[in-house]
């Protein structure tokens, strides 16, 4: 769906929300701002489904009557954005979603595995927290779900990379995983691995007991026997003695 010549637009989902069109930053208010990001995230959407999904505390007439203004506004201020379609409200085709971009990116990892710049991809993914302070239970799924999908990309790029013998790589990607989650014990065994096949054992043996505190702590239990055995040929001597 074109927008009839009104140019491309690019929306950031990521850190800050942030529209831009061929002329620069457009500023639209935070109820404008919903319906687009429901469209962003949800694709193309009958009024009906907007409205519940937007204002479920409100009653159909007024939840209608906020979704009409929402929509001229939209259309007022950013002409070309939006498509109505009668019943149906979606996003112009010319809208580049950076959230789009590292989904494409995760199918690709989860499909071909490792191809292209590790370096790059890793920035691409740490960088892919989406929209923080943000708190509508939509947008928390959501949230939650790329987090999920985040964890596997960087289980699958720290893995590969421990394969290639790039263990820079793999440290990072398994850092960033337990950036998202502290307690994620595939990512404490690549880390720890990547750490020792560099002769950096002290810094895996740190690795190993900043996560059987976390455990002990958050959870009352120890680390499992799979863990435990990555580091059982470990001196506890400081490096270098």
């Amino acid at each position: 769906m074109g927008n009839n010549g009104y140019g491309c637009f690019e929306l950031s989902l990521f850190q800050s929300w942030q529209l831009r069109s061929d002329t620069g930053v457009v500023h639209v208010a935070a109820r404008q701002q919903r319906l687009i990001t429901a469209l962003a995230i949800n694709g193309p959407r009958p009024r009906s489904y907007l409205v519940g999904l937007l204002w479920p505390e409100c009653g159909e007439s007024k939840a209608l009557d906020s979704l009409r203004v929402a929509v001229h506004l939209v259309t007022r201020e950013v002409p070309g954005l939006l498509i109505n379609g009668g019943s149906v409200l979606a996003l112009s085709d010319l809208v580049d979603v950076d959230l789009y971009n590292v989904r494409a990116q995760i199918r690709e990892l989860s499909r071909a595995g490792l191809n292209g710049n590790v370096a790059s991809c890793l920035h691409q993914l740490r960088d892919a927290e989406l929209l923080p302070g943000w708190y509508d239970d939509w947008v928390l799924f959501e949230q939650s779900r790329l987090r999920q999908d985040r964890l596997h990309a960087f289980q699958i790029i720290a893995r590969g990379s421990l394969a290639r013998c790039d263990y820079e790589s793999a440290l990072e990607a398994s850092e960033a995983a337990l950036e998202i989650e502290p307690l994620y014990e595939s990512a404490v065994g690549l880390l720890i691995r990547a750490e020792k096949q560099q002769g950096n054992n002290a810094s895996a043996l740190r690795a190993f007991e900043k996560y059987q505190a976390k455990l002990n702590e958050d959870m009352g239990l120890e680390p499992s026997e799979t863990i435990r055995r990555l580091i059982a040929d470990i001196s506890s001597q400081p490096s270098g003695k």
